[in-house]
């Protein structure tokens, strides 16, 4: 609705994890050339993790969008023990028609798949999102399947992404040579304040926006209320452009971005940081002082 009020090709802070909009922070750039060494170097495992919405599925969707046609990927979206038969899953990823098919048969049939696709040149790599529900007897089963590979090379790997709680599965005793077998493994932490308003700028720099649509100290405002988790951030952007477009507001200010926190509070379905709705702006101001320094002592630089 309000794209064409402000001038914008497009939606720039949608939820949806477009890697078109990956902004690289220091972290999310370490995790993307992580990601890219591990293809070149054939890495067994690699383990992303980080909170939710940090930014792990759009750095992955970035991955799948640059990497080479050397490589062929598979990639379970939503994983968990519900699923059923982690092999059938697997097989799934790479279209291989596996039905009727009991697990041993699978795993023998996705063994040639492999042997295949390395004598054309090519590297295979199976791409796990929310992996934090995968049991540990399904782990086991990942790991089956990374010890085929020849004299020289790893012909299977495997990426894994999911929450800190995949972090503390793997740290059960029994699934100890599965965490020697891992050769990377990073984790997300959310945005510093310099990095929350390069965020927001950056992604309405790739919808034509102008950076002056929010001002250092509404930038401030979004990292306090939502502790520089990108998907927050997205969250608290787009309904605060809503609420500045309504009012015919050429800018998103300060005061709009409490206005927009402070009824989802009030809503009470809110993952925004909690303040009294009643709390002068002079107090709020002097929360938000020691952000907003880091914010303009970065753009001194």
């Amino acid at each position: 609705m309000y794209e064409n009020f402000y001038g914008l090709s497009g939606k720039p802070f949608s939820l949806l994890p477009d890697a078109g909009f990956l902004y690289l922070s220091k972290r999310h750039k370490r995790v993307v050339n992580l990601l890219e060494y591990s293809a070149i170097t054939q890495a067994g495992f690699m383990v992303i993790s980080g909170d939710v919405g940090a930014g792990k599925t759009t750095a992955l969707r970035h991955f799948l969008k640059h990497s080479g046609r050397d490589i062929v990927v598979g990639l379970i979206t939503n994983s968990s023990k519900s699923l059923g038969r982690l092999f059938s899953w697997v097989a799934t990823a790479f279209d291989l028609n596996c039905s009727g098919m009991e697990d041993v048969e699978i795993y023998n049939h996705f063994v040639d798949f492999l042997l295949q696709q390395y004598a054309r040149g090519k590297r295979t790599v199976l791409i796990i999102d929310e992996a934090q529900n995968l049991t540990a007897d399904m782990l086991e089963d990942l790991r089956m399947l990374s010890n085929v590979n020849n004299e020289k090379d790893q012909l299977l790997q495997i990426i894994l992404a999911g929450q800190p709680s995949l972090v503390n599965t793997l740290k059960h005793p029994e699934l100890q040579q599965f965490v020697q077998r891992i050769s990377i493994h990073c984790h997300l932490t959310p945005l510093d304040p310099h990095e929350t308003a390069g965020y927001i700028r950056h992604r309405l720099s790739v919808v034509g926006g102008s950076p002056a649509l929010f001002d250092d100290k509404a930038c401030a405002a979004v990292h306090f209320f939502t502790f520089g988790v990108p998907r927050l951030i997205n969250l608290l952007c787009d309904q605060s452009m809503m609420y500045a477009f309504a009012e015919d507001k050429e800018s998103v200010d300060f005061q709009i971005i409490v206005e927009v926190v402070n009824d989802r509070n009030k809503g009470g379905l809110s993952a925004f940081r909690q303040v009294p709705v009643d709390m002068p702006e002079s107090d709020l101001l002097k929360e938000l002082q020691d952000i907003l320094d880091k914010i303009l002592a970065s753009e001194a630089r």
